[in-house]
């Protein structure tokens, strides 16, 4: 309902208007009316239009933000001449002319309502000085929180990098180690066979070392898994057979032979295809064939590993992709645990609980796994050197489900409200910028069209990602 027009007196009794000169009071006058609604109403709801400044005249309301799906109340006043509504109008197009929140009358209330162009023009015209002020210091934080979000990035991915370095480095030093000993056994391996096939046996005796050979090779890929204990003792059942023959040094040779599966039963045949005087050089190029094919086997396993770790990668950054994409979010977030897997305490054990019936969804995959990563950062944060952190897929409320739990303190209740606000943090000065959750915030809400919830109670916290199936 639309009342009266307030006179200067009754605008210098507002703290707000109490020192405009007369003429300034005229112009209030003439833009403003009173409107009043009754209790429970929406006076405006969160990201319409700021159409209207508001001053509350009598009554009370309530100030409420949708946060995680839920609306949460920022701000309950009923002290005369609160104002709210298009509080920043006088920001002109450097942003976003929307509602910050939504306004509910808890009481009936009386509002002055200004016109938010027509009052932002008068406002920037009294006072040019504090618009300059204000200009500046709006600029200046627009502008730290794009650098320090900048930073945030740059911080997480050189963080991971040295974790995927170290992880690269590992099966990498292995094969370059592996390829170096593979060397010497085959220049090994040649010089035994000159020495076998020196003309001290036959073409059929051979034949018969070549096929012999050819088992071990077998053999070596397919023997079993061994308990200490056992490996023990065989090797102990080699020596003894070496010993009795002659072989020299033949200590020297019982791992890589029990390595390859070969028995007292496998060395007799060995022994039976040759002379008594060639055993010691057959058996050692036997050896040299099984440490071969084992030595080969470390090189599949560790380029295997390495081709993973940059598959991995090129996961994670979405590298030579379509920015929006149908993705499978279990490839994104094994992607993403990847590039922890460096950073993860032995401590902390990761469980994965995926459910697989789950379809793809359209989505920017590159900017989820960096909400991934935020949340997986201050999980890993949050537990130290031991705990839980689980990973966990579904379906709920019509959307695709991605949980991020872990077995922390928790989220104390009075800083719960707050996590999502931009440069907020807990962690201890230098540690945390306090936007990892906000940029989280708005990829999964702003550009997703979806939501972020929180759970949180000591020994378990969890967030949830919630993301539309058919695309925000």
């Amino acid at each position: 309902m639309t009342g009266d027009r307030l006179d200067a007196a009754q605008l210098r009794g507002l703290f707000l208007f109490e020192s405009l000169t007369d003429d300034q009071l005229a112009e209030i006058t003439r833009l403003g009316e009173v409107r009043r609604w009754a209790a429970g109403s929406i006076i405006y709801a969160e990201g319409d239009p700021a159409e209207c400044f508001f001053v509350l005249l009598d009554g009370a309301i309530t100030l409420s933000r949708r946060v995680r799906g839920a609306n949460v109340e920022v701000a309950r006043s009923e002290h005369r001449g609160a104002y709210a509504g298009a509080t920043q109008a006088y920001a002109g197009d450097r942003m976003e002319q929307v509602y910050p929140n939504t306004m509910r009358a808890l009481t009936d209330v009386a509002l002055l309502a200004l016109p938010a162009p027509e009052f932002a023009a008068a406002i920037r015209q009294w006072f040019p000085m504090a618009m300059h002020l204000l200009d500046g210091l709006f600029v200046a934080m627009r502008t730290t929180q794009t650098v320090v979000g900048e930073r945030e990035r740059l911080i997480a991915l050189g963080s991971l990098t040295a974790g995927l370095t170290h992880e690269l480095n590992n099966p990498a030093a292995a094969a370059v180690r592996a390829s170096a000993v593979l060397r010497e056994r085959i220049a090994g391996m040649r010089h035994k066979l000159a020495t076998v096939a020196d003309g001290r046996i036959d073409g059929a005796q051979l034949r018969r070392l070549v096929d012999l050979q050819e088992a071990a090779v077998q053999r070596a890929a397919t023997a079993p898994r061994r308990s200490p204990l056992e490996i023990s003792d065989a090797e102990d059942e080699l020596v003894d057979w070496l010993d009795e023959r002659g072989v020299p040094d033949g200590w020297e040779l019982t791992s890589t032979l029990v390595a390859g599966g070969f028995d007292p039963a496998g060395l007799d045949e060995v022994a039976g295809a040759v002379a008594a005087s060639d055993l010691a050089a057959t058996v050692r190029w036997m050896a040299y064939t099984v440490e071969t094919e084992l030595l080969l086997g470390e090189i599949d396993d560790a380029v295997a590993r390495i081709s993973g770790l940059v598959g991995a990668a090129k996961q994670y950054s979405q590298l030579d992709r379509a920015p929006h994409q149908t993705v499978d979010v279990h490839d994104l977030l094994d992607a993403t645990l990847a590039m922890f897997t460096g950073k993860v305490p032995a401590g902390v054990r990761v469980v994965r609980e995926y459910d697989r019936t789950v379809p793809p969804v359209p989505a920017y995959p590159a900017e989820l796994n960096q909400v991934w990563t935020n949340l997986i950062d201050n999980a890993l944060a949050a537990m130290g050197p031991a705990g839980t952190l689980t990973v966990r897929t579904g379906q709920a409320d019509g959307c695709l489900s991605v949980e991020i739990a872990d077995t922390g303190p928790g989220i104390p209740p009075e800083v719960r409200p707050r996590i999502f606000e931009p440069f907020f943090t807990t962690k201890p000065i230098g540690e945390g910028t306090g936007l990892g959750l906000d940029i989280s915030y708005r990829i999964v809400v702003k550009k997703h069209g979806g939501d972020i919830r929180v759970e949180s109670a000591p020994g378990s916290t969890s967030f949830r990602v919630l993301l539309p199936l058919t695309g925000g």
